[in-house]
């Protein structure tokens, strides 16, 4: 694999001569579980998940560093089915980015940017305030990409906060999942005071995480054909963030939209309880589904902005 592809830290500097593009990416957690149909006692392996990945078209994997024992066999298999690998991080302090970015080190440049989720729900105001800020000068000093995921039981985990780190850190960017936030604030219909606060967020929009809630389930199935009313609310969402990231880009840059339908118990089962083994929807099907939407949305204002860029 190649060097770093350079993502929308610093916006003024072109990278390429390519048009500011979408990757449309699969989660590696999301793929847990996944077998074929009929056939729930063989899960699919580790290189026919990535061969299912690339086949579907999706430009890359939002996964974990991997092992050292397992790093070789990584590389081959994501440098075999051209695909990207994005990684996510749990710090609780800078000290645990330090370290985090220490381990990044050992792939030369392979991993495409860092989703991180803060584990440290319960600080706030200043004391949260510092600790993004921290993050995100580790992040620019050792020139990798990492962004901020909206995520419950993490730092962002209260709308009101998050739009506050906003307000204070102009170098906050995000990984958006409002799933999160409609589930924790049961919102089933959507009031004019949330919309102006998640639209507040959009504008530090720097990768999608894409799943539907409903307000009372954090992941829902939105139908064969998206007919899930909840979806025209995400969809909107996220066509705001691609545009607030396509009027900051640079010539070259990358845009993740990572499908994240989770294996149970974000998936609903039929039996909560017991082994959880049998949900209610194909998240396989779902997430392709997602990715045709994602797609779709991104022709439509790509070309209103100029830019064509989708893979």
């Amino acid at each position: 694999m190649g060097g770093l592809v350079e993502l929308n830290m610093k916006p003024s500097i072109p990278i390429s001569s390519n048009s500011p593009r979408m990757d449309v990416q699969m989660s590696w957690w999301a793929m847990n579980g996944l077998h074929s149909s009929g056939d729930r006692q063989s899960a699919w392996s580790q290189e026919a998940k990535l061969q299912r990945i690339a086949e579907a078209g999706f430009a890359g994997v939002n996964a974990f560093i991997p092992e050292p024992a397992q790093a070789k066999e990584w590389r081959r298999l994501l440098e075999q089915y051209g695909l990207t690998l994005s990684v996510n991080a749990y710090p609780k302090s800078a000290v645990d980015m330090t370290e985090f970015i220490e381990k990044l080190r050992a792939y030369d440049g392979a991993v495409q940017y860092v989703n991180a989720q803060v584990m440290t729900p319960f600080i706030v105001d200043t004391s949260a305030e510092k600790l993004l800020h921290d993050i995100a000068r580790l992040a620019e000093d050792a020139r990798i990409h990492v962004f901020i995921e909206t995520h419950r039981g993490t730092i962002t985990q209260d709308l009101l906060r998050t739009v506050e780190y906003v307000n204070s850190l102009p170098s906050l960017r995000l990984t958006i999942d409002f799933s999160h936030y409609v589930v924790a604030g049961e919102m089933r219909t959507i009031s004019d005071e949330a919309e102006a606060l998640l639209q507040t967020l959009l504008t530090r929009t720097s990768c999608i995480h894409a799943r539907v809630s409903n307000g009372e389930q954090v992941q829902v199935n939105v139908g064969e054909q998206g007919e899930h009313p909840m979806l025209s609310h995400f969809e909107r969402w996220w066509e705001s963030g691609m545009r607030h990231w396509l009027a900051q880009a640079s010539l070259g840059d990358h845009f993740p939209f990572v499908c994240e339908l989770g294996p149970p118990p974000y998936a609903i089962t039929l039996d909560e309880y017991g082994d959880k083994s049998d949900e209610i929807s194909d998240r396989w099907t779902q997430s392709l589904l997602l990715a045709d939407r994602a797609r779709s949305i991104w022709s439509r204002i790509s070309k209103s902005q100029g830019s064509t860029g989708l893979a």
